[in-house]
């Protein structure tokens, strides 16, 4: 497994969070790949990211996959503006730390014992006589009158 931490970079932790998200547990390339169309500016700082956790282990980005993405929140930026009469409002710049996680995919190996019990269970449901349900009838209207 290997790691990558960006630090301090220049996004909401917020709309970041929505961009992990998605490609939380994908394969490497399929999300480098995804992430390359999505215009939002968070999902090129993931893509260097999940790039750079690649090259970090030595793997290819065929055969890890995203085990966590996780975005934290970091110091905020604070600036003020000139109002009007003298005053001043302030403007919150937030700052994110991401961390992403690449580990080898684990190949699925079902075992035989496991197929034969799928088909002992699949033959006894077919022997078994289903019970019949009645179908409900619709109601009469109650309005009084004989139709």
């Amino acid at each position: 497994m290997s790691r990558a931490l960006v630090k301090y970079v220049r996004v909401s932790p917020t709309k970041a969070r929505l961009i992990a998200q998605e490609v939380q547990g994908m394969n490497a390339e399929l999300a480098l790949a995804s992430l390359e169309f999505m215009p939002n500016k968070a999902a090129g700082i993931i893509s260097k990211a999940i790039a750079s956790a690649v090259a970090n282990g030595s793997y290819e980005p065929q055969e890890v996959e995203i085990t966590s993405c996780r975005v934290d929140k970091a110091a905020v930026i604070k600036r003020w503006r000139a109002r009007a009469r003298g005053t001043a409002s302030r403007i919150l710049k937030p700052t994110s730390h991401i961390l992403v996680e690449v580990a080898p995919a684990a190949v699925e190996v079902i075992a035989p014992a496991k197929k034969a019990s799928a088909k002992k269970v699949a033959s006894s449901e077919a022997t078994e006589p289903k019970a019949k349900t009645k179908k409900a009838e619709p109601k009469a209207k109650a309005d009084g009158k004989d139709a």
